[in-house]
Formats: C-alpha cells, sequence, structure tokens
C-alpha cells in the first residue's frame, strides 16, 4: 500500500556522499526527525524529464521553498550515490537540493512508491512524487506517471507550503 497523508516515514537506510566522496548511509529517521523537507522522487538521474524540468524546477524554486518552511530539499532516486552526485554536479545543484541515493529501492519499496521499468531495461525504480513530510509526517503526497511533471513539480509544491 502506498503511503498516505498523515503517515510517518518508514525508518530505512539511503545513502547521500561523504566529505571524502565515498557513499555514507543516513536513516530517513535522521533526514526528516525534527524538519519539514520538501521531498521529491523520480525514476531516474540523468532521464530526459527528470533532467529537463524536474530537478532544475526544485533547483530554482530552492530559496522560495525554504522561504515557505522547507528546512531541506531532498531530490531521491533508485541510482547509486556516485550517480546521484554526479547527476547534482551536472545539474549545477550546490548546496540547494541534497541528492539522495535509495540504490536497492529500499525506501521506494517501503512506501510502495516502487515503479518497475524492467521492460525498458531500467529496472526497479521509484515513482515520481512530492511530499511535504513534517517531522517525519507525510503532510501532503503527490505521484503522477513519467514523463508527467505537473502534480510533482516545485511550482505545485510552493503552491501547497505553508
Amino acid at each position: 500500500m502506498t503511503i498516505q497523508v498523515g503517515d510517518s516515514i518508514p525508518n530505512v537506510t539511503v545513502f547521500v556522499m561523504d566529505e571524502d566522496g565515498g557513499p555514507q548511509a543516513i536513516s530517513t529517521d535522521e533526514l526528516f526527525k525534527g524538519k519539514k523537507v520538501a521531498l521529491f522522487g523520480v525514476p531516474g538521474a540523468f532521464t530526459p524529464t527528470c533532467s529537463a524540468s524536474h530537478l532544475p524546477g526544485y533547483v530554482k524554486n530552492a530559496d522560495a521553498l525554504r522561504d515557505k518552511g522547507a528546512d531541506d530539499i531532498i531530490c531521491l532516486a533508485v541510482n547509486d550515490a556516485f550517480v546521484m552526485t554526479a547527476w547534482g554536479v551536472d545539474q549545477n545543484v550546490g548546496d540547494k537540493v541534497r541528492m539522495v541515493s535509495d540504490g536497492t529501492a529500499t525506501f521506494a519499496k517501503a512506501t510502495g512508491l516502487e515503479l518497475d521499468l524492467s521492460e525498458p531495461g531500467l529496472g526497479m525504480r521509484c515513482q515520481r512524487f512530492s511530499m511535504i513530510v513534517d517531522d517525519g509526517v507525510v503532510k501532503d503526497i503527490e505521484t503522477e506517471d513519467p514523463p508527467t511533471v505537473d502534480l510533482t513539480s516545485a511550482e505545485k509544491m510552493l503552491e501547497k507550503m505553508s
């Protein structure tokens, strides 16, 4: 069953790149506890729609999202931490968006947001989604089928942030 408004984010391990250039395990409890987070997930780093509009929209609107109360902005994908970091560099993310790796789809499966793209050779991924998470609790969630980026865009999230 897909995670819903009012549900707590399951405590699973995801990965970020550490200062020494290696993957560092981090719990979702650590990512979300005591913070208001603008979280969005993409089917894959470097994919056309994700690179052309989804991630760039959050980079462009990072300051506005923070002005609306976001303590952190997280991009999550079922890619490894090296790929997520390289994609962030390619997209000039800087410190505006935290690039988080769900390399084995642990988060995607735990939240019911997994997407099987085996047919086109991509394997298990996460659905395109956006969430407003406040202290580990989902306050808003949207999902949509790729390649659409309407409901899960940064602009839509800005409308919902308070």
